[in-house]
């Protein structure tokens, strides 16, 4: 392990990997800038094995660190959130990091029992890491997992001048993802719910028990219309200018729209030419994850296909859900869209 004098805890590149619990510290690894762009998620089956460069207590890190220029991009999964996130991922524009790890060590943190001022105070402590910027003024949007949606309100508390997107995809459009991505997601939509119900961040009226009867895209629908109610009840109470909200099929149909809808909701600078250029990039011309030509004909198009294999179970799953829905008293209308 290398000694942090070597490096000066201002430099991003020195990236703060882990939140070492049991030691009220952080765990660095070396990350250069052109790198977030070719890894989608910043954990360890895409890190790979990467040298520790040092540990370090958060009380330092809160000591020597500004709050920084920080946003964030709040997801309900399987929406192009990576896609957006590395689009604005530009030398100038901004700086996106996408699914940091030590975000999800801050749910695990609260899940074991940690006092609510203890979560707060290592949630600054994270922020003010991941917003150390590459260029002296840019800012940072930060893509966290959407496991740690029930802390959205917390995260934007401590960061008043933070703005937030939260990008979905419709109802019909998430169950498809969920359908077409096999066994694999189904039991991975049962695992977050799991988390939301420890989280209490479910009210829909079911028991522990009713869980149990519910179908993969039951209980999809059920992550689904939790999260659409928590973002619903945040846009309303912090209002358009600080939380705003994206359909993916729109942004999809309309990627320039978006693109600079979403720019100058974070208050960032980009012009017309900017823009397209953002848009002709290899973010949105490359999946993501596989780096496969993708193109919205492409994602139509797969996505009409998943549909009719799994036509029945879909439409049976949103019929049902919009009538929890209605019985939640919960509009199927998100507040504050972008377009």
């Amino acid at each position: 392990m290398t000694k942090l004098a070597d490096f000066p805890l201002s430099d991003p590149c020195c990236y703060a990997h882990r939140y070492i619990e049991s030691e009220d510290s952080f765990r660095f690894i070396g990350i250069a800038r052109e790198e977030h762009s070719t890894i989608p998620f910043l954990t360890d089956d895409y890190l790979g094995e990467r040298a520790v460069l040092f540990d370090l207590t958060a009380a330092q890190c809160l000591a020597e660190l500004e709050q920084g220029n920080i946003h964030f991009l709040f997801h309900s999964a399987f929406c192009g959130s990576t896609m957006l996130v590395r689009a604005l991922d530009r030398p100038g524009l901004a700086m996106g990091i996408s699914e940091p790890m030590t975000i999800n060590d801050i749910v695990g943190f609260r899940r074991r029992g940690a006092d609510p001022s203890a979560v707060a105070r290592t949630a600054d402590a994270v922020m003010r890491l991941l917003a150390r910027p590459f260029v002296p003024g840019e800012a940072v949007v930060v893509k966290p997992s959407n496991i740690i949606n029930p802390l959205a309100e917390l995260m934007l508390a401590l960061r008043p001048q933070a703005k937030a997107v939260f990008l979905y995809a419709p109802l019909e459009t998430f169950l498809i993802s969920v359908a077409r991505k096999g066994l694999h997601c189904r039991l991975w939509v049962r695992e977050l719910l799991e988390g939301y119900l420890r989280e209490g961040f479910v009210d829909l009226g079911f028991s522990t028990e009713d869980y149990f009867r519910h179908s993969d895209l039951q209980v999809a629908a059920i992550g689904w219309l939790a999260q659409h109610a928590y973002f619903s009840s945040l846009a309303r109470k912090l209002g358009a200018g600080r939380i705003a909200t994206l359909d993916v099929d729109r942004m999809t149909n309309a990627p320039e729209q978006a693109i600079a809808a979403v720019i100058a909701h974070y208050g960032l600078m980009a012009n017309e030419d900017e823009v397209a250029e953002i848009v002709r990039s290899s973010a949105f011309t490359q999946h993501s994850k596989s780096g496969a030509t993708f193109t919205p004909e492409i994602r139509k198009a797969e996505y009409a296909q998943a549909q009719s294999a799994y036509a029945l179970e879909i439409d049976m799953v949103v019929a049902w859900a919009n009538a929890v829905a209605k019985t939640a008293g919960l509009s199927m209308k998100i507040p504050n869209p972008l377009l």
